[in-house]
């Protein structure tokens, strides 16, 4: 598993979050590098390009409670098929965002290859300052990128919920790591969802280390595989400036990286999600690069 090839599919969708942006995350990306630096670790490369995603500007956000959220699911619909015809070519799917929305369709590709592979559920590490567990009737804002876990889990809003076999994950095997900025309605719903939860204040008690191994033994725990998607507002905007929703408070460099180093240590890595990097609030491309940076420790990058 771990030499697997990656095929990075740019995700430029922009239409989920509250600020513009987000749609070049993916250029940014392969501006820093990331197809070569992944190569000088030995793995082969494949970049099949972008969904092909709308502009807010074409479009109306029809419903206020869940805005262009017939258009997510479309380009979701699309993600969903480009990943899950990389797994079935043996790949890893590395997808470049675009707006966390985009995981209504990797997360529900893999959740199908597990399925359909090795007749086991889907382990989920979901890497966030947010819990994206809202739903159209407790947003306050009508972002929809607020709202892929919950469709995820078999929750509204429904265009997302049903793409691939809703639900995508259960709860017993969905793991959140870095959380510190949740909605107060948001906050019932995830007590009672029964997903595991890792707050930066657990982060600060007990290390990064122990939590990272925690999440991993339970996202890995009877499962068939580990899809990790992280938001690039889990780290703290002295790292990661280039996010829209940034919240102070968040993991540092080492923090981050020793995340991935121990997601790949652990051999259960089936794909890979980097979303919410915004180029126009970045310093110097400093957010891409960093995104780029935590692939590669995902991927098998060491130390020594």
């Amino acid at each position: 598993m771990s030499m697997k090839p990656v095929h990075l599919i740019g995700v430029p969708l922009d239409l989920g979050a509250g600020r513009r942006g987000v749609d070049m995350g993916p250029s940014a990306c392969r501006i820093a590098g990331i197809a070569p630096r992944i190569a000088q670790l030995g793995r082969a490369v494949i970049d099949t390009g972008d969904i092909a995603t709308p502009i807010p500007e074409t479009q109306e956000a029809v419903d206020p409670k869940k805005k262009y959220v017939r258009e997510i699911a479309q380009v979701c619909e699309r993600l969903y098929a480009t990943a899950v015809r990389s797994l079935e070519a043996g790949a890893l799917p590395l997808v470049l965002g675009g707006d966390h929305s985009l995981a209504a369709g990797s997360v529900a590709a893999s959740a199908h290859w597990v399925r359909r592979s090795s007749a086991q559920p889907l382990g989920l590490i979901w890497v966030d300052a947010h819990g994206d567990m809202n739903t159209p009737e407790s947003t306050t804002s009508g972002n929809v990128h607020g709202m892929p876990l919950a469709a995820l889990l078999g929750n509204e809003p429904v265009e997302l919920a049903s793409i691939g076999v809703s639900p995508s994950v259960l709860p017993q095997h969905t793991v959140l790591v870095g959380i510190r900025n949740l909605d107060e309605r948001e906050k019932s719903r995830i007590r009672e969802s029964g997903v595991h939860v890792f707050t930066m204040k657990d982060i600060d008690r007990l290390g990064i280390a122990t939590i990272a191994e925690r999440a991993i033994a339970l996202a890995t725990a009877a499962t068939g595989g580990l899809h990790v998607s992280f938001d690039m507002d889990v780290c703290d905007p002295s790292i990661a400036p280039g996010v829209g929703t940034p919240v102070k408070g968040g993991l540092d460099y080492r923090e981050a990286h020793l995340l991935m180093e121990l997601i790949a240590d652990s051999g259960q890595l089936l794909a890979l999600d980097l979303v919410e990097v915004n180029p126009t609030l970045d310093v110097r491309n400093a957010t891409a690069l960093l995104a780029t940076e935590l692939a590669l420790s995902a991927l098998g990058q060491n130390i020594l």
